[in-house]
């Protein structure tokens, strides 16, 4: 039998326990971002215009607006994401 006073090998001590700075929220709000930059610069993908004619789709809202913006949201949740700290 074991003397109570022993310490039990499978727990760790309080002065060796580590605790990460990001742990599993931080990872999934992180891949939620970035999935939104990606997203966001394929929203900005498309044909350009060439020498042999004219592409007024350059011009359209979802390359403009729509994509940059959701790329800029995604950096801005990444950071966020980042820092974030959940209550214990």
């Amino acid at each position: 039998m074991k003397n109570s006073n022993e310490k039990n090998n499978s727990q760790l001590d309080p002065e060796t326990y580590v605790e990460f700075p990001l742990v599993k929220t931080n990872f999934i709000l992180m891949a939620i971002a970035g999935a939104a930059i990606i997203i966001g610069f394929l929203l900005m993908l498309g044909g350009s215009t060439t020498d042999a004619g004219f592409n007024p789709d350059i011009f359209s809202t979802r390359r403009i607006v729509i994509g940059p913006a959701l790329s800029f949201l995604g950096f801005l949740f990444m950071a966020f994401a980042i820092i974030y700290r959940p209550k214990k």
